[in-house]
């Protein structure tokens, strides 16, 4: 709670704390270690599977993504969204989970997108969608079923991928019916009032306009699949508001993982063993294979 004659400036959280609940690192002393470990991790796994292929998605250098190929045919897709407070990061250091989907018989894509400040937050989604409707055309070129494309997202990425999980495809796209068949939204912001009232508004510039049109929450109406929404009992209160209420309002699965940071709950994702991974693979009804 606020101090005494402090003003709030969201819910009860003056200026200060408001800062620090959207400051995930303040709250994880380890942050530099795991994020550093998605990189090594990512590396360890390419060693083992081999390369990636990679695919432009749309027209700027940005718009590429890393396909890592299962042994079936016709066989889902996993698509990864990273996070990095959408400014950081890329789809290098997102391949730490790609051994659990191939080994259960999925493709497992990283995106790549271009990051603030370099494009506006509504061009990120819009290039995340771009890519999610690149795979449904061209899923059976590489032996994907289009009709079995999924979505995980984590921090900022949780973000953008809910975001495609509330497009009206129609709207914007050629395609008439709904790509995505299920969504991991981990550890993510669904709502962007509080962060434009936070020390994030430096660089998440956006108007009014903007705000509506991509805080998920406010077009659940337009959802059309089953979300898993996960976070970790260690994150700021506002993460987990923000998470709690987002699961309520659309009748998502809520996951909370006990003990792990913001950092870590995505992590955990590499072991095909933990809650985390055996939920998504549920999700896309397959079982864990052995990696």
């Amino acid at each position: 709670m606020p101090d005494s004659g402090t003003i709030p400036v969201f819910l009860h959280y003056d200026q200060a704390e408001l800062d620090r609940q959207y400051d995930q690192r303040a709250w994880a002393p380890n942050a530099v270690e795991i994020i550093r470990r998605y990189t090594t991790d990512s590396e360890s796994v390419r060693a083992r599977l081999g390369e990636p292929e990679v695919f432009a998605y749309g027209t700027s250098p940005a718009e590429t993504l890393d396909l890592y190929r299962t042994g079936l045919s016709n066989a889902p897709v996993q698509a990864f969204v990273h996070g990095g407070a959408w400014r950081t990061l890329g789809k290098r250091d997102s391949a730490f989970a790609a051994e659990t989907f191939v080994s259960a018989g999925a493709h497992f894509v990283a995106l790549d997108f271009a990051l603030l400040p370099q494009v506006t937050l509504p061009e990120m989604v819009a290039q995340v969608r771009r890519a999610i409707a690149w795979l449904y055309r061209n899923a059976r070129s590489f032996g994907g079923d289009p009709q079995r494309i999924y979505l995980s997202g984590h921090s900022s990425g949780a973000h953008l991928a809910a975001n495609v999980a509330v497009t009206d495809w129609a709207e914007v796209s050629d395609i008439s019916e709904p790509i995505v068949k299920g969504a991991l939204c981990a550890s993510g912001i669904y709502d962007l009032r509080p962060v434009r009232l936070s020390a994030r508004s430096r660089y998440v510039i956006i108007n009014d306009v903007e705000e509506d049109a991509l805080s998920p929450i406010r077009h659940l109406d337009r959802l059309q699949c089953p979300l898993i929404v996960a976070i970790g009992e260690g994150e700021t209160d506002e993460f987990k508001r923000q998470a709690r209420e987002f699961a309520a309002a659309s009748g998502s699965r809520f996951v909370e993982l006990e003990g792990l940071n913001h950092f870590e709950v995505i992590a955990t994702l590499a072991d095909h063993r933990s809650s985390l991974a055996r939920a998504v693979l549920k999700q896309m009804s397959l079982a864990a294979g052995e990696s």
